[in-house]
């Protein structure tokens, strides 16, 4: 594995479904460019036959020509990744993946979600927000209706225009620091950077940013409604993915509503990466990932 990489381990759950090939293109992309450990996992599962119905991950290495048709299964390792299938035998499937997860920290989990909304979201339970909340974990959520910054067909990455939303509460530094390890992770050229602030320029939160050929800074202030200007400037701005400090559930009207990073997921037209506030006082660099993702497990949820 490439001791240099920000995400050494990375996490997928799946359902088996169509919708859930899409964020598995994404978890196996990120795999492949940090030559990490991807682990799928599938709750639920009472018997062997479920096996079969994984996504086939020589199958999409192939399609994607970064493996030879008819490979064997030692060459997964040659592109310096290990892959890991598991089976949980636990029905409901944020108990089952929290109890892998409190035995094996990840750096990075890859999540399909449904965007229920209003009653639809009373009545469907968000897996997805749900299991993101508990763990508090560096989160990249694939919405069903999305294609995202990775094609399923070729594997290629699109990830050209990343929007960042700024307050000074919860810091912006961390969602900065999500944002960049990602471009670079996947050696997008060129990628736009828009910081977004609702507010005045005199509110707009200091960050410091990653100077790096191809990539340019774009800041702009706006005023209005946050949840409805985040989308507006994701629409308008072509983002290719949206990048959210979070901090968890604030009162009593966030628990009913979800936080804004939540609500955000359940509109946006593309994937978001949700990051935890603790990330900008321990990612400065992407070397101190791998010192901090032990915390999760111990994290009281907000």
């Amino acid at each position: 594995m490439n001791s240099s990489a920000l995400f050494h381990r990375i996490f997928h759950p799946t359902d088996f479904s169509d919708a859930s090939y899409v964020a598995f293109a994404h978890a196996l992309r990120l795999a492949v460019a940090n030559q990490a450990a991807l682990t799928l996992m599938h709750t639920g599962a009472t018997n062997n036959r479920d096996w079969q119905h994984f996504p086939r991950v020589r199958q999409a290495l192939e399609r994607w020509s970064m493996l030879p048709a008819h490979s064997t299964k030692e060459a997964i390792h040659q592109l310096g990744i290990k892959v890991e299938k598991v089976l949980s035998p636990l029905a409901d499937p944020v108990n089952g993946t929290l109890q892998y997860l409190e035995k094996h920290p990840q750096d990075l989990i890859v999540l399909m979600t449904h965007q229920y909304d209003g009653w639809d979201r009373v009545w469907h339970k968000t897996t997805a927000e749900t299991l993101a909340r508990q763990v508090q974990a560096l989160t990249l959520f694939v919405p069903q209706s999305t294609d995202g910054f990775v094609s399923l067909d070729s594997g290629a990455q699109s990830l050209h225009n990343i929007l960042l939303p700024m307050d000074s509460l919860p810091s912006a530094q961390a969602a900065v620091y999500g944002a960049t390890a990602l471009a670079q992770m996947l050696g997008s050229q060129p990628v736009t950077f828009t910081l977004l602030h609702v507010g005045t320029e005199q509110s707009f939160p200091r960050i410091r940013q990653n100077e790096r050929e191809g990539w340019r800074w774009v800041h702009k202030c706006v005023s209005g409604e946050v949840e409805q200007q985040i989308l507006e400037t994701a629409r308008t701005c072509h983002a290719d993915l949206i990048v959210m400090t979070t901090m968890g559930h604030q009162g009593f009207l966030d628990a009913l509503r979800g936080s804004t990073t939540e609500r955000i997921v359940r509109n946006a037209s593309c994937p978001v990466l949700a990051v935890p506030a603790w990330a900008a006082q321990e990612l400065p660099h992407a070397s101190s990932l791998r010192a901090a993702v032990p915390k999760l497990a111990n994290l009281v949820t907000t």
